[in-house]
């Protein structure tokens, strides 16, 4: 049996695509894999998300190549894939999920405290820009766009102070070391999805059943939930959201979170039920935040 792994070009998803084939192989006997390097529209492009539209531009070429046959199983960044997908397609395994933080990166970082009045930070993301700037208001978010190592060099020589990475690429690429310092999730909450990978396929697949074997079901209980927030308040993979679900004993717990792009208001709330909830509890945050005024800032964004 032959199974063709789609997979973005950069050198982080190839190794999460390598990653999810070395399971396959070594769950399955008699199982041949290949990976099939797919270009979507966020790495042909240099201008920021926001301006393509934000949603599924890193995902939408892998699932038209799912639906056309190109490919059995596409391996994504959860938190690059929406919440909505073709009806076709199906969500079959979330592996266990890597560290959920941020990080500063940048020459001789070791807190947030560490960073001079102005500092340039580098980041793409609404979501850490308003929860840098509600911490340091004087912080100067600017722009950036490249693969982990590019935006790592622009730090390193000092055309940003710090660039704000996942540390679960950091980790996956084995590069814990350039790591200065860890952010808090009370400090900065993470996305929706985060540090989890999506393993998607077509709902009908024959081997669906074998890629399903990869699933961890406490990862994917956190990321339903997280996923189903975003999805409730009518947000995109790129607005100023963050949501972070996990076990706590036998319950799901959720935290939530709506930021005002430029730090001035952030909104949270946390909550927790069964671990068979994780839908009701996302609805239920959502309306939490939607109380405090989570609709007028989305607005903003």
């Amino acid at each position: 049996m032959k199974l063709v792994i789609g997979s973005r070009g950069s050198q982080l998803a190839l190794v999460q695509a390598r990653e999810v084939r070395d399971r396959l192989l070594a769950l399955h006997d008699g199982l041949a894999v290949e990976i099939s390097t797919i270009r979507t529209t966020g790495d042909a492009t240099t201008g920021s998300l926001r301006s393509l539209g934000g949603t599924g531009v890193f995902t939408k070429a892998l699932e038209d190549a799912l639906l056309v046959g190109h490919i059995d199983l596409a391996v994504h960044s959860l938190k690059d894939l929406p919440t909505q997908m073709h009806p076709d397609l199906a969500l079959v395994a979330t592996p266990e999920r890597e560290d959920v933080r941020d990080a500063l990166v940048g020459p001789c970082i070791s807190s947030l405290a560490d960073l001079p009045d102005g500092a340039r930070v580098g980041t793409g993301s609404l979501r850490r820009r308003a929860q840098l700037k509600a911490l340091r208001p004087d912080l100067n978010i600017v722009d950036i766009r490249g693969n982990l190592d590019t935006r790592i060099d622009k730090a390193m020589r000092g055309e940003y102070d710090a660039v704000v990475l996942a540390v679960a690429g950091l980790n996956r690429l084995g590069w814990q070391e350039r790591v200065g310092y860890y952010l808090p999730l009370n400090q900065v909450l993470s996305a929706p999805g985060q540090g989890a990978l999506g393993l998607q396929m077509r709902t009908n697949h024959p081997t669906r059943a074998t890629v399903a074997a990869l699933n961890h079901a406490p990862t994917l209980a956190s990321v339903q939930a997280e996923r189903h927030l975003l999805h409730t308040l009518r947000a995109g993979c790129h607005a100023p959201v963050g949501a972070w679900g996990r076990m706590e004993g036998d319950l799901l717990a959720l935290n939530g979170l709506v930021g005002h792009p430029e730090g001035t208001q952030l909104l949270r709330t946390q909550q927790r039920a069964p671990r068979d909830c994780a839908e009701s509890l996302a609805e239920s945050l959502a309306e939490s935040l939607r109380t405090q005024g989570a609709d007028d800032l989305l607005q903003v964004s």
